[in-house]
């Protein structure tokens, strides 16, 4: 049976590309290490960005899994430049799927690098998948499989975080207790 495990990286010192975990985050990292070692994971892709490779590292360290790097997991940006009301922004780009701003992505672009993703993963050979990745496009992961993920959901995620995704069942379910 096809199972993904979608992660959300653990703390970190910002959201550029080279920012990497906090203190706290290495510590998550660990936890996540040993929480994952319960499941028979088969293969391991993440986000190219600093945060998300530290943040499964230690879990690839203990297994001998080698991380892939997938440039369709990166995190999906909301303008070129920082914004006070970004949370407003971001909303409105939950609202409206095509909405985008200057030097930004909209949700349909990034739906459509997730998707473009989630199936050559369900075409692999392997059937435990560990999938590493941000706040946006975790939840345009998890909307591939069931669109009532949105704004409210992503603001639930915790760091970090951890969804089991069953695909034949058509089950998503929160593993990982923050």
């Amino acid at each position: 049976m096809k199972t993904l495990y979608i992660v959300r990286h653990a703390k970190a010192e910002g959201q550029d590309f080279h920012a990497p975990l906090t203190r706290e985050g290495e510590e998550q990292a660990g936890q996540l290490a040993s929480f994952l070692k319960e499941y028979p994971v088969e293969a391991i892709f993440s986000s190219p960005f600093k945060r998300t490779l530290q943040t499964i590292q230690p879990f690839a360290d203990c297994t001998g899994i080698p991380i892939k790097e997938d440039e369709r997991l990166g995190e999906r940006i909301l303008s070129e430049r920082d914004h006070p009301d970004w949370k407003e922004m971001l909303r409105k780009t939950f609202e409206d799927f095509s909405l985008s701003f200057p030097g930004g992505e909209s949700n349909e672009q990034g739906l459509g690098r997730a998707s473009s993703f989630i199936e050559d993963m369900l075409k692999s050979k392997e059937d435990h998948i560990v999938v590493v990745s941000h706040g946006n496009l975790t939840t345009l992961l998890l909307r591939y499989f069931d669109e009532k993920y949105g704004y409210d959901e992503l603001f639930a995620l915790s760091n970090p975080d951890v969804y089991l995704v069953e695909v034949d069942e058509g089950l998503i379910r929160r593993i990982w207790e923050p």
